[in-house]
């Protein structure tokens, strides 16, 4: 599936809540589905600068595809670690380093996160792509 196609996907599972309390419950459910995060990848190099809450990113190359893991010790920010992953996670790097990612405007996020929880996201979207283009080989 391609990454605009799991951003549509994204939009539309969210387009099935009206009120913000059950969208903030869907990333909180994201979150909880989150595969573990390995306690030896919670360092000091994996946390992302930038977030309130404590991110860890972690990023491999497997068959020419990025896979994400990634972790958060607040529970509405590791849903939305989960939904980066789940958008970004198992494509090439120059598929995450071309994708423009429109569902988080789309979806509403920006306007009912925090500022600083807004500057979080940039910081893991960074993030992300550094690490594709440090993978792209």
């Amino acid at each position: 599936m391609s990454i605009n196609e799991i951003q549509d996907e994204i939009i539309e599972e969210f387009s099935a809540f009206d009120d913000w309390m059950d969208r903030y419950q869907l990333l909180i459910d994201y979150g909880n589905e989150l595969a573990p995060f390995n306690e030896a990848d919670r360092t000091e190099q994996n946390l992302i600068d930038g977030c309130q809450s404590k991110v860890w990113f972690t990023a491999k190359l497997e068959g020419g595809k990025i896979v994400y893991r990634g972790d958060s010790d607040a529970i509405l920010v590791k849903g939305i670690v989960a939904l980066l992953i789940r958008v970004l996670s198992d494509h090439t790097p120059k598929e995450i380093v071309d994708a423009e990612l429109y569902f988080i405007d789309d979806i509403q996020l920006r306007e009912h996160l925090s500022p600083t929880r807004n500057n979080g996201v940039v910081a893991m979207l960074k993030q992300m792509k550094l690490y594709a283009l440090a993978l792209n080989n």
